[in-house]
């Protein structure tokens, strides 16, 4: 298996910077403009690695600091500061309080305290485990969050072998632990910092169109939450229809929660000190920029300061995980983190983010943004919904098979020049491609908690394929329709005209 994956993964590695030199040669988009070719040459090689996994996903992010000096498309000083910016430091900071409540046990307290709360009946029990993994993966990575919830699916499930047998068992533990892999997909899209995708979206909305109006967190979650609440009711009842019937009204298992929370014994003062911080944190995130809901206005917190604008939501993170590194504990660290959480940050995201950032750049810097819009006529005459939809389709089949990350990165630059071209909001086709990178549920590779209950060997890909291209396509219904009834509401603009800010 190693060798055939060396061979298959040896072709797009010559074939990306082969494509990207034949293209940047033998095409030229712009005459007289050549970085508009040489920025696309880029991307076609940047997309063939990131699609094939060529190289680690941060070595092709780190490929426009190298290339883009030496092709001439931007100077190292200007692609060098797009990979550390606000976006990144919002990242590293929601990391570090996700660190802070793994290490002390609080995400494990908080998720089996929800699931004695909601019952233990096959359906409640699955409703449980979403609830918990969605609430979770709002605030801490749905890789965490999957990684957390998977073992206590597992111990639930030998505890019904145990009770009720294996026939009840096998179609509990396939609803559970795909319940479980979605849910953490679903809830990540309600919050800024729910999934990598999101805060790509807010940084290249920034870097495409700079007098946009900020996208703060409290307004990605009155937009998104509804929508991540209404897919996790449906994905419930889905899966629910789909593996529950005919099982026994009561599995037994409600004591083998109670005995997993048991054995956390009471709450260390190390943990409460973690749960303020995590409370103070979200809800800091959630009143710090007005809200405004139509005509109305919530104020925010950030109006008490002489500069509110200076004060982003990446300040707000770094504040709480910065006080983490002063609250004493009762360990040998003496504090809730040590320098070991710095290092356990995914720094390889980072970079991922920062390649992203610097493509996006310089897709809007060299014209191709431009040039890209001026050959949007063929949707010409078409309705923006049915434009809305093809893409989200496009971008929920394409993660299929990609990183959502690297899925949105590649998308969102192209989308936001398209959304220009055919003179609508940029909002209207960049938010709705990025909620659906996030929700791919039919492959093992799609994302991350997909690939860890895939490991658990419980799960057969023909179930997760079967459920998850239903989800898919209710996905792409669902987000269309969100972007319609609630989008003018919630960015408080009409999506289907361009507004100055995006004027060229």
């Amino acid at each position: 298996m190693p060798t055939d994956r060396s061979a298959i993964s040896r072709y797009p590695l010559l074939a990306g910077p082969l494509l990207a030199l034949v293209f940047g040669l033998g095409m030229d988009l712009e005459p007289g403009h050549p970085r508009v070719t040489l920025t696309a040459a880029m991307a076609i090689w940047m997309v063939v690695w990131w699609v094939f996994e060529a190289v680690p996903l941060a070595v092709t992010a780190m490929l426009p600091m190298v290339v883009f000096p030496l092709a001439g498309v931007l100077s190292g000083k200007v692609v060098a500061p797009l990979y550390f910016n606000h976006i990144v430091f919002l990242f590293i900071g929601g990391f570090l309080v996700a660190i802070a409540m793994q290490r002390w046990a609080l995400h494990r307290r908080l998720a089996l305290g929800i699931l004695l709360l909601i019952g233990t009946s096959p359906r409640r029990l699955l409703f449980g485990f979403m609830a918990a993994t969605a609430f979770l993966s709002m605030w801490i990575s749905n890789t965490a969050t999957a990684m957390l919830m998977v073992p206590i699916c597992l111990a639930v499930v030998s505890g019904i072998e145990g009770e009720a047998g294996e026939g009840p068992a096998a179609p509990m533990a396939t609803a559970l632990l795909l319940g479980v892999a979605y849910a953490a997909s679903i809830g990540g899209i309600a919050t800024l910092v729910g999934t990598p995708p999101n805060l790509s979206f807010v940084r290249i909305l920034t870097i495409s169109f700079p007098e946009a109006p900020e996208i703060a967190f409290s307004t990605w979650m009155a937009f998104a939450l509804p929508l991540s609440l209404g897919l996790l009711v449906i994905a419930w009842a889905w899966l629910a229809g789909a593996f529950l019937r005919g099982l026994p009204a009561s599995l037994g298992s409600r004591e083998l929660i109670r005995g997993e929370l048991v054995q956390l014994g009471p709450m260390r003062p190390e943990e409460r000190s973690v749960l303020v911080v995590f409370v103070l944190l979200a809800g800091l995130w959630v009143t710090r920029a007005d809200l405004r809901l139509g005509g109305v206005v919530l104020p925010g917190w950030s109006g008490l300061f002489a500069h509110p604008a200076w004060i982003n939501d990446g300040v707000v993170a770094m504040a709480m995980a910065a006080l983490l590194f002063v609250l004493p504990s009762r360990q040998a660290t003496g504090r809730l983190l040590d320098a070991s959480a710095i290092r356990e940050i995914p720094w390889d995201i980072v970079l991922l983010f920062g390649g992203g950032f610097a493509l996006a750049y310089a897709i809007k810097d060299s014209g191709l943004a431009a040039w890209i819009a001026g050959q949007m006529s063929v949707f010409e005459g078409a309705s923006p919904w049915v434009i809305v939809a093809v893409l989200c389709l496009l971008a929920t089949f394409l993660t299929e098979v990609t990183s959502n990350t690297a899925t949105t990165e590649m998308l969102l630059p192209i989308v936001a020049a398209t959304a220009v071209g055919i003179g609508a909001n940029p909002l209207l086709l960049m938010v709705p491609v990025t909620l659906s990178c996030s929700l791919a549920f039919m492959m093992p590779v799609a994302t991350p908690p997909n690939a860890i209950i895939f490991g658990s060997g419980r799960v057969r890909i023909a179930d997760m394929a079967r459920t998850g291209l239903v989800l898919n396509l209710i996905g792409v219904v669902l987000v269309t329709a969100m972007v319609y009834l609630l989008g003018p509401i919630v960015f408080d603009q009409g999506l289907l005209h361009l507004p100055d800010w995006a004027r060229p």
